[in-house]
């Protein structure tokens, strides 16, 4: 999974990078700081993983990864190349989905960036997220339109592209309205064909509204957050209060000092952890277990994935040759205490390649090439 974290200049998107990876990307009060994408691979924190470690002492214990890709900070007028322009916009392609980061606190000292790099305006986190919003749909209506002039073309030896014009005809006259190719209501058919042209405004959203400190402990007050969670109800987006300068705090702590600091913040996981669950929930993924004395290890794959499929995950030879997979649910194993016990009971179960693997499922395929 791959999650491009994007915004204004002087966000903080590069603050909450650092601190939700560790990978040390320059940090400092001025747009464009972050030129060329930083990238980090962070592990997704799995208690099930670290049981099955405990149980097994296995060589590797090697959990799901997320890659989060810092941006460049964009400005109005990037569709037409103004600040990074184009590069900003081609990094956002490449991935899955988009962390918004949007900022939700005043600060003199930080400069607020729109459309000049040079001007400092007031903090306006509506504004902020119609701007890059417009910037990501101009770029794709260029695309459509595009897209439309090329499958007219086409039309004239075989009509079967007429279909096509006709609907990248409705989604540009949406994107011409200012609005998202992802708000964009069609049937199921025409969500497809769509989805062939990778469109930037059609990428899910996670908006991560940036407070400071005292805003964070007190959402309920916080009417900047309170814009954005308004903002995202309404497109059926993810929301995760976050503050960068507190996760770089908690980065740097562990086990039980970690515990307590956000225990006395009133939360119960990083922002980390919370952005990954929102990440998976946004993406529709889950995780499946493999595990033996060689390897425990956490493998994700979409909800709705059958066993040859997330076999393939593993080897493309083990989905070619899958004979059944020996499935044993994480909350069995859990309440019988391991694997030989759960057998006793009759837990283990034999599934053929019309299963569903469900989040947790351990599993052991049998195959044959």
């Amino acid at each position: 999974m791959k999650l491009g974290i994007v915004g204004l200049p002087n966000v903080g998107k590069s603050t909450l990078f650092n601190a939700i990876t560790n990978a040390g990307a320059e940090s400092a009060n001025y747009p464009f700081c972050t030129i060329d994408p930083n990238v980090g691979m962070v592990a997704v924190p799995d208690e099930r993983l670290d049981r099955l470690a405990e149980l097994y002492e296995p060589e590797k214990k090697t959990p799901a990864v997320v890659e989060f890709v810092d941006i460049a900070g964009l400005v109005k007028g990037a569709s037409k190349g103004a600040g990074l322009g184009n590069k900003f916009l081609a990094n956002i392609r490449e991935t899955d989905a988009i962390v918004h980061v949007v900022r939700c606190f005043d600060d003199e000292n930080i400069m607020h960036v729109v459309a000049d790099a040079g001007t400092n305006v007031p903090v306006d986190p509506a504004g902020d997220i119609e701007a890059i919003d417009m910037e990501l749909i101009l770029a794709d209506l260029e695309m459509v339109e595009r897209r439309i002039d090329k499958a007219s073309k086409a039309a004239k030896g075989d009509k079967k592209f007429l279909k096509e014009v006709e609907v990248f005809k409705g989604l540009a006259a949406h994107l011409d309205a200012g609005k998202s190719a992802r708000s964009y209501d069609c049937s199921e058919e025409d969500k497809a064909l769509i989805a062939t042209s990778d469109l930037l405004s059609l990428k899910p959203v996670i908006y991560a509204a940036n407070t400071d400190e005292a805003g964070f402990t007190d959402l309920e007050h916080n009417e900047y957050f309170k814009t954005v969670q308004a903002i995202a109800e309404k497109e059926g987006a993810q929301v995760l209060p976050i503050c960068a300068a507190l996760e770089q705090d908690i980065a740097a702590l562990e086990g039980e000092e970690k515990a307590l600091f956000l225990e006395e913040l009133g939360v119960k996981e990083s922002g980390l952890d919370r952005l990954i669950r929102c990440s998976y929930a946004l993406l529709g993924l889950i995780s499946f277990l493999t595990y033996g004395k060689d390897e425990c290890r956490a493998w994700t794959i979409t909800k709705g994935t059958k066993a040859p499929k997330a076999a393939g995950k593993i080897h493309s030879d083990i989905e070619r040759g899958f004979i059944r997979a020996e499935v044993l649910a994480y909350a069995d194993l859990e309440r019988c205490g391991s694997v030989q016990a759960a057998k006793e009971k009759g837990l283990l179960r034999s599934e053929g390649k019309d299963y569903v693997v469900q989040d947790g499922d351990m599993i052991y395929f049998r195959f044959n090439v």
